[in-house]
Protein backbone atom coordinates (compact mmCIF):
# COMPACT_ATOMS: atom_id res chain seq x y z
CA UNK A 1 0.00 0.00 0.00
CA UNK A 2 2.78 2.48 0.98
CA UNK A 3 4.48 1.56 -2.59
CA UNK A 4 1.24 3.06 -4.11
CA UNK A 5 1.17 5.90 -2.78
CA UNK A 6 4.57 6.60 -2.74
CA UNK A 7 3.96 5.79 -6.69
CA UNK A 8 0.87 8.24 -6.71
CA UNK A 9 2.72 10.93 -4.82
CA UNK A 10 6.09 10.57 -7.86
CA UNK A 11 2.86 11.01 -10.49
CA UNK A 12 1.78 13.80 -9.24
CA UNK A 13 5.12 15.88 -8.62
CA UNK A 14 6.15 18.62 -11.00
CA UNK A 15 9.79 18.33 -12.48
CA UNK A 16 10.39 21.31 -10.12
CA UNK A 17 9.35 19.70 -7.36
CA UNK A 18 11.47 16.36 -7.86
CA UNK A 19 14.46 18.48 -8.83
CA UNK A 20 14.25 20.58 -5.92
CA UNK A 21 13.66 17.38 -3.86
CA UNK A 22 17.01 16.06 -5.53
CA UNK A 23 19.23 19.18 -4.75
CA UNK A 24 18.09 19.64 -1.37
CA UNK A 25 19.00 15.70 -0.94
CA UNK A 26 22.53 16.08 -2.42
CA UNK A 27 22.71 19.55 -0.72
CA UNK A 28 22.25 17.92 2.74
CA UNK A 29 24.89 15.46 1.65
CA UNK A 30 27.88 17.56 1.96
CA UNK A 31 29.13 17.76 5.44
CA UNK A 32 29.28 21.18 7.05
CA UNK A 33 27.07 22.80 4.39
CA UNK A 34 23.63 24.51 5.67
CA UNK A 35 20.51 24.98 3.84
CA UNK A 36 20.43 28.26 2.00
CA UNK A 37 17.03 29.10 3.65
CA UNK A 38 18.60 29.12 6.97
CA UNK A 39 22.55 30.34 6.46
CA UNK A 40 22.68 33.69 8.76
CA UNK A 41 23.34 37.11 7.40
CA UNK A 42 26.81 38.41 8.15
CA UNK A 43 28.10 34.78 9.13
CA UNK A 44 30.61 32.53 7.47
CA UNK A 45 28.71 29.96 5.74
CA UNK A 46 29.13 26.56 3.34
CA UNK A 47 27.00 26.26 1.03
CA UNK A 48 26.40 23.73 -2.07
CA UNK A 49 24.30 23.85 -4.55
CA UNK A 50 23.02 23.98 -8.46
CA UNK A 51 23.97 27.31 -10.75
CA UNK A 52 20.96 28.13 -12.29
CA UNK A 53 22.33 31.55 -13.82
CA UNK A 54 25.88 32.92 -14.68
CA UNK A 55 26.66 36.80 -15.47
CA UNK A 56 29.34 38.68 -16.37
CA UNK A 57 29.00 42.34 -14.93
CA UNK A 58 31.41 45.47 -14.71
CA UNK A 59 31.62 46.65 -11.35
CA UNK A 60 33.41 49.66 -10.44
CA UNK A 61 35.96 49.29 -13.36
CA UNK A 62 36.55 45.67 -12.90
CA UNK A 63 34.35 42.73 -14.23
CA UNK A 64 32.76 40.53 -11.99
CA UNK A 65 31.55 37.08 -12.24
CA UNK A 66 28.26 35.91 -10.54
CA UNK A 67 27.13 32.53 -10.49
CA UNK A 68 22.84 31.82 -8.61
CA UNK A 69 23.17 28.70 -6.73
CA UNK A 70 20.16 27.13 -5.38
CA UNK A 71 19.61 24.55 -3.70
CA UNK A 72 15.97 23.96 -3.45
CA UNK A 73 15.45 25.71 -0.24
CA UNK A 74 16.30 29.47 -1.75
CA UNK A 75 18.93 30.85 -3.95
CA UNK A 76 22.06 32.75 -2.97
CA UNK A 77 24.40 34.71 -5.96
CA UNK A 78 28.27 34.23 -5.32
CA UNK A 79 30.30 36.88 -6.79
CA UNK A 80 33.89 36.71 -7.96
CA UNK A 81 35.66 40.59 -9.03
CA UNK A 82 37.93 40.49 -11.05
CA UNK A 83 37.14 37.52 -13.38
CA UNK A 84 35.13 36.46 -16.45
CA UNK A 85 35.41 33.06 -16.35
CA UNK A 86 36.13 29.76 -13.95
CA UNK A 87 37.32 26.73 -16.08
CA UNK A 88 34.29 24.07 -15.83
CA UNK A 89 31.64 26.37 -14.53
CA UNK A 90 28.52 25.97 -16.10
CA UNK A 91 24.96 25.92 -16.09
CA UNK A 92 23.68 23.21 -13.90
CA UNK A 93 27.06 22.36 -12.38
CA UNK A 94 27.13 20.96 -8.72
CA UNK A 95 29.15 23.63 -6.68
CA UNK A 96 30.40 24.29 -3.25
CA UNK A 97 30.84 27.47 -1.66
CA UNK A 98 32.08 29.00 1.59
CA UNK A 99 32.19 32.50 2.68
CA UNK A 100 30.42 35.65 4.34
CA UNK A 101 26.88 35.62 3.31
CA UNK A 102 25.87 39.66 2.86
CA UNK A 103 22.97 41.60 1.68
CA UNK A 104 22.85 43.97 -1.01
CA UNK A 105 20.51 44.86 -4.06
CA UNK A 106 17.89 42.47 -2.78
CA UNK A 107 19.67 39.56 -3.12
CA UNK A 108 21.30 37.33 -0.70
CA UNK A 109 25.47 37.20 -2.01
CA UNK A 110 28.79 35.85 -1.01
CA UNK A 111 31.45 37.81 -2.26
CA UNK A 112 34.67 35.97 -3.39
CA UNK A 113 33.89 32.76 -1.96
CA UNK A 114 36.63 30.01 -2.08
CA UNK A 115 34.54 27.28 -3.65
CA UNK A 116 34.82 23.60 -5.41
CA UNK A 117 33.03 21.68 -7.83
CA UNK A 118 30.76 18.57 -6.31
Amino acid sequence: MNAIRRLLRRMNESDEERLAAEVRDWAASIPGSVRMADAELRKKAKLAGIVRRITILPVEGLEALEAVLWDGTGEVTAVWLGRRSIPGLALGSRLVIEGVLGFEHGERRIVNPTFEFA
